[in-house]
């Protein structure tokens, strides 16, 4: 008769005719918090490593929403190498090229990446699923490379322009923060992904409508201060800049020739109109000597604003539009790839960051 084992000898942990299973159950994993969607937010749109914490589509929602958050800090860093080379001398053209350089790095040109995928897919006139099979080649095909080549002279040479009229900086992250919202909007929890894996699936659907009001709210406030902050002189390095930039780009630019017509007209305009009822005020008066005008007068705001000297100027007054340019941009292509690609995918995310920001650039060279 076979010897029994003893009663307290340790279970075979691979017999499957073990009737009870003593191992104690894996414990659920705790539920994200904020501090890992901020996380998540910034190792997935920048460079800087981050330890990551608990990813789950809360998370995704969080880090999304999060996300103009990041963008604001990523354009700081490129308006102050922009900022930096003005001051120096170097050419808009120039420092903008290595402003957006700049950006390149500090996104691991994942953003320009998805930019050439999404362009090579749909570009490929093939069904859903093939185009999301040339999506993840490694390689880049000629629309990917003429869509790269085309959004990054955009990019640059607009805001060159800017540069030169002095709003350089302030229009770097404002574009910055329009691209990253443009994101939030993309992960609206009615947008689906495309593929049941990868980014676009923990993060498509996962943003309501009342967070990406509150973000786009808060990052419009956050560029109306610094804006204001800009053109009081609050932030002398990026007023220096602008000067700067004004002297060097005035031997090649038309620059100041539309700022003396636009005055011009300004004065033209209150000149011409009658029944004024007080001394026009301050010696620095664009005026003629001995017309009276009234110091609240509508006419004669608008007119000291368009000269520069109003509390609320241009600029402020333009970053809705251009923060709509850029939005509405991103929104077209969103629809364009979700019709095409059945949702979103991490490489449409990175597109609409960069049409987004290239169409603000624009519209602020406009405006601006």
């Amino acid at each position: 008769m076979p010897a029994q084992p003893p009663p307290d000898s340790p279970r075979d942990p691979e017999s499957p005719h073990d009737p009870e299973d003593r191992r104690a159950p894996e414990s659920p994993a705790a539920p994200s918090t904020f501090g890992d969607g901020l996380r998540l937010a910034v190792g997935t749109l920048s460079v800087f490593p981050v330890r990551p914490g608990t990813v789950d589509r809360r998370a995704g929602g969080r880090a999304m929403a999060l996300a103009p958050l990041v963008g604001a800090a990523l354009g700081a860093v490129a308006a102050a190498v922009l900022a930096g080379a003005l001051f120096l001398g170097v050419s808009p053209l120039l420092a903008s090229l290595l402003a957006v350089g700049t950006l390149a790095l500090l996104t691991r040109a994942l953003h320009l990446d998805g930019l050439a995928d999404l362009a090579d897919g749909l570009g490929s006139g093939r069904p859903a699923g093939q185009a999301l099979d040339i999506m993840k080649r490694s390689d880049i095909g000629p629309f990917g490379v003429v869509t790269l080549v085309f959004v990054l002279g955009v990019q640059v040479v607009a805001l060159a322009e800017v540069s030169a009229a002095g709003h350089g900086p302030v229009a770097l992250v404002a574009a910055c923060v329009a691209g990253r919202l443009a994101i939030t909007w993309a992960c609206h929890e009615n947008v689906p992904a495309a593929r049941p894996g990868g980014l676009g699936a923990t993060v498509a659907g996962t943003v309501r409508r009342g967070p990406a009001l509150a973000a786009t709210a808060l990052s419009l406030a956050g560029l109306a201060v610094l804006s204001l902050a800009h053109h009081t002189g609050a932030l002398d390095l990026l007023a220096s800049s602008g000067s700067a930039a004004d002297r060097r780009y005035a031997d090649y630019s038309p620059a100041d020739s539309v700022e003396g017509e636009i005055a011009s007209m300004a004065r033209g305009f209150v000149i011409g109109v009658e029944n004024r009822i007080g001394p026009c005020p301050g010696p620095s008066c664009p005026l003629e000597p001995g017309l009276v005008v009234g110091e609240s007068d509508p006419v004669v705001l608008l007119a000291d604003g368009l000269l520069g000297g109003a509390p609320f100027p241009l600029v402020l007054a333009g970053l809705p539009l251009a923060l709509a340019t850029g939005l509405l941009a991103a929104s077209a292509l969103r629809r364009r790839a979700v019709r095409r690609l059945g949702g979103i995918t991490g490489d449409v995310l990175g597109a609409l960051a960069e049409t987004a920001a290239a169409a603000m650039l624009v519209a602020c060279a406009f405006l601006w």
